[in-house]
């Protein structure tokens, strides 16, 4: 698999801040792009393979239900993709999500795939989460 990485952060006065990470990886002969960007509590994750916004989902944990709370923000409400995602990376991270997931329903394996590939990043590089 091929992958391409980089990183942009502020510097340390500018804690807090917005910080970003960007990483690619051809998964199904795809070339799929990932955009992190990380806030104080809470992350905005971009998965695509173009530059579109098409959808918006949210999600964070609550103190009352051990399934994190997540609505569509933008987009087709038939489309669950980018809620449930949200709703597991909030569940995973006990942070607030925003995901905005950009990529055709071809090939339902690509998802987990996909799903895979952010969790392995997470993994190698927690603090850009």
């Amino acid at each position: 698999m091929e992958v391409a990485e980089s990183a942009n952060s502020l510097p340390e006065c500018c804690e807090g801040a917005i910080s970003m990470h960007n990483f690619s990886e051809k998964i199904l002969e795809q070339v799929i792009h990932f955009h992190v960007m990380k806030m104080r509590e809470c992350f905005f994750l971009w998965v695509g393979t173009t530059p579109v916004l098409d959808n918006l989902a949210v999600a964070m944990c609550s103190r009352f239900d051990s399934v994190p709370l997540s609505t569509l923000v933008l987009g087709d409400t038939s489309d669950t993709t980018s809620n449930c995602l949200a709703q597991r990376l909030a569940k995973k991270t006990g942070k607030q999500v925003f995901v905005s997931y950009n990529i055709p329903r071809i090939e339902s394996n690509l998802t987990l795939l996909i799903e895979n590939r952010i969790k392995k990043e997470m993994e190698l590089l927690p603090d850009k989460f």
